[in-house]
């Protein structure tokens, strides 16, 4: 284990005050999490491996305007290290669990790797949680859950749950995991089901800022079908305004929760839109459709709404302006690294 940006040790603890422990803190999702959090007074602390499945180097960039932050503390760590996880300081009032590995085509190439760490590292972040005496846990799970479910809009409470891909499989586990730990240990598990996020930071491997970064350069973009698949994108400070009123809820003891934006594009009007923004026409390299891929993800957000207050706002045109202004401060692309053990 290895604490950063304060020089804490173990056994030190966290100032006094609302406390939250942010798993993957350091990713795309995370950090935003996490800079949201710190303006508003929370103490916070980050447990992040920065697994090199793309350049650990960004994420480290996440958060690079937080060192020296009094009310920030980093822990390098695998979620899961259990050994390191009882040495962690300080006590917290919520835990939000975002680290997993990620992404749907590279986990049809290691599904063991994807349950040991999307799985046994969410079993062993929920049995911190109860050692810890945590009351709130909230979950990063995902649209990927309902596979190729064709009743949409999809809302939490149908049953089918279609799993396309190990990585949504994995998802699927998780949930169930967290469900049997709020009714065995009390916690309150919240599962949030993210829909498509794009935005600053986000990943490279991703459809918005791997297009963006070709088209800017000239070069051809990756389509994979027909282009006619269709996505509920979600723009990332939506998603962050459903996470931190999740942080707050407590009129359930396991709840699932869509975080989508109730509005679906197909693939081609989505590269129509950054042609748009960004001013340059794509040139399509066509390939053909990829395994566990779905042909459409759409979230019902009405449960979102009602009980979280969840409204987004962020059209799919203003979002590509705030990540077209990101990209403009990082004008070399980033290499995508392969996959490797968390």
């Amino acid at each position: 284990m290895i604490y950063q940006e304060n020089e804490a040790k173990a056994g030190t603890c966290i100032p006094s005050g609302r406390a939250a422990l942010v798993t993957g803190g350091a990713g795309f999702i995370g950090s935003h999490l996490v800079d949201r959090l710190l303006r508003e007074g929370w103490q916070v602390t980050v447990v992040d491996n920065f697994d090199p499945y793309y350049d650990p180097a960004v994420k480290r960039a996440n958060l690079a305007s937080h060192r020296g932050h009094p009310g920030f503390l980093l822990i390098e760590a695998d979620v899961r290290d259990r050994e390191a996880w009882w040495e962690v300081p300080g006590s917290y009032d919520v835990i939000v669990h975002l680290a997993a590995r990620p992404g749907v085509r590279a986990s049809l190439e290691d599904p063991e790797g994807y349950e040991a760490v999307n799985v046994g590292g969410t079993r062993a972040v929920l049995d911190w949680a109860v050692e810890r005496g945590i009351r709130q846990f909230v979950h990063a799970s995902s649209s990927s859950v309902y596979g190729v479910n064709p009743n949409v809009p999809w809302r939490e409470d149908d049953p089918l749950l279609l799993p396309a891909s190990p990585y949504a499989r994995t998802k699927v586990q998780a949930e169930e995991l967290g469900r049997t730990y709020a009714e065995q240990y009390g916690l309150r598990f919240i599962a949030l089901r993210f829909f498509s996020v794009y935005g600053p930071r986000q990943r490279p491997d991703l459809a918005f800022t791997k297009f963006a970064r070709r088209m800017l350069a000239g070069e051809p973009i990756p389509v994979y079908g027909d282009g006619s698949s269709r996505r509920d994108y979600t723009y990332v400070g939506d998603i962050i305004e459903g996470v931190r009123a999740a942080m707050d809820f407590t009129d359930a003891s396991c709840m699932a929760f869509n975080l989508g934006n109730c509005h679906t594009h197909s693939l081609r009007e989505m590269i129509e839109a950054l042609e748009a923004e960004l001013g340059v026409a794509a040139r399509w390299q066509r390939l053909p459709e990829q395994p566990g891929d779905v042909p459409q993800t759409w979230a019902d957000i009405t449960r979102a709404e009602r009980l979280l207050g969840y409204h987004p706002r962020t059209s799919l045109r203003d979002g590509l302006r705030e990540l077209h202004a990101w990209l403009r401060t990082r004008p070399l692309p980033l290499p995508l690294r392969k996959p490797c053990a968390a």
